[in-house]
């Protein structure tokens, strides 16, 4: 699938261009402006997730074929200044990655393909080092089973306060949100039980770091709920960068911005930050008074320039004409992804 998903290469980075950028986040992470990841190595990066251990730094993992390896990438430069080799394991279609309570990173391998054709995944789980350096490091195997039977999944989440994974199916008409035991078993199958439904073609999720938010994007499009008693309550629509092929995403530690990554040579990873009810409880308290802070003129009405939520356009919802031609252009991309994905399965072709 990733092949095909490579032509539409093209039309997206129009679609940028077009789109404009996010505006200016805010400077408590480093990240929170955005970067591109500069290694070389990394060129089908499906997942990102901040680091607890070493603020401003973002792991994240090739898709399938690359081996069982986890990148620490700098924030600030975009530069890898960590290799983590999982020993033990052969990884067979990785494309998740999420950061527990407990310090733990947890590795999804989670991608089927075949609609359900493996019986059971992987959750690999391994201590976030102390130190950032080149290093093999043991995991803990957790064998995942789902209670309705097998299927593909690009998005597993680990709650921050409770520490239970949760996965969100992959299906072109809609997905599934399916949670985990209390407690991921390490000797026996861990099976996962469909809690909501998840209206999206999901690729990634993510909690918020104070838990009261989650988070599903998929390729055009996103979703963010408000986190109740172990369930998702929809809020709205997220504003999505139009990518080349999104795959990932993951909140920055104050909980203000998301940050969107894609699959690519030298990927850029766009910041979006959120506003209004879509902000977590944390952030919505920490939020200051910003009634004066937009551009307005002398009758206060708002100036051309001001734009809406997402700053000037760069994503679905984005300000007024920028953000009008990157919807339709992000539209017009994902016409094209739809019949490419639909012929690749009449060939019954594979990969991601």
């Amino acid at each position: 699938m990733r092949r095909l998903l490579r032509a539409l290469g093209a039309a997206t980075v129009i679609g940028v261009a077009g789109a404009g950028t996010a505006g200016t986040a805010s400077a408590a992470d480093p990240a929170a402006d955005g970067f591109t990841i500069e290694d070389e190595r990394i060129t089908e990066s499906s997942g990102l997730a901040a680091s607890r251990a070493h603020p401003g730094v973002y792991w994240t993992h090739n898709d399938s074929d690359d081996g069982p390896y986890v990148y620490a990438v700098d924030g600030r430069t975009g530069r890898t200044v960590a290799t983590i080799t999982l020993t033990g394991v052969e990884p067979r279609d990785v494309e998740a990655v999420s950061v527990g309570p407990d310090g733990g990173v947890y590795v999804g391998d989670i991608g089927d393909n075949f609609g359900g054709r493996w019986p059971e995944v992987w959750i690999y789980r391994f201590a976030e080092p102390e130190r950032l350096a080149d290093q093999a490091v043991p995991v803990t195997r957790h064998t995942v089973r789902y209670a309705d039977g097998p299927r593909d999944a690009e998005s597993l989440a680990v709650h921050p306060v409770t520490g239970r994974v949760y996965i969100v199916s992959k299906r072109e008409d809609g997905g599934a949100l399916y949670a985990g035991p209390g407690k991921l078993s390490a000797s026996g199958v861990n099976t996962f039980t469909r809690v909501a439904d998840i209206g999206l073609w999901a690729t990634d999720a993510a909690f918020s770091p104070d838990g009261t938010r989650l988070a599903v994007r998929g390729y055009f499009g996103g979703t963010v709920y408000a986190w109740e008693d172990g369930a998702p309550r929809e809020l709205g629509r997220l504003t999505v960068p139009v990518q080349r092929q999104g795959e990932s995403m993951t909140f920055t530690p104050d909980g203000r911005t998301l940050l969107y990554g894609t699959e690519g040579e030298r990927s850029a990873v766009q910041p979006m930050p959120l506003t209004g009810d879509q902000l977590p409880e944390e952030a919505r308290q920490e939020e200051p008074d910003r009634a004066g802070d937009g551009k307005r003129d002398a009758g206060g009405a708002d100036a051309p320039n001001g734009g809406g939520d997402g700053g000037d356009g760069g994503g679905e919802d984005g300000g007024e004409e920028g953000g009008t031609v990157g919807f339709g252009l992000a539209l017009a991309a994902g016409a094209v992804l739809i019949l490419a994905l639909r012929r690749s399965k009449r060939r019954g072709s594979g990969g991601s």
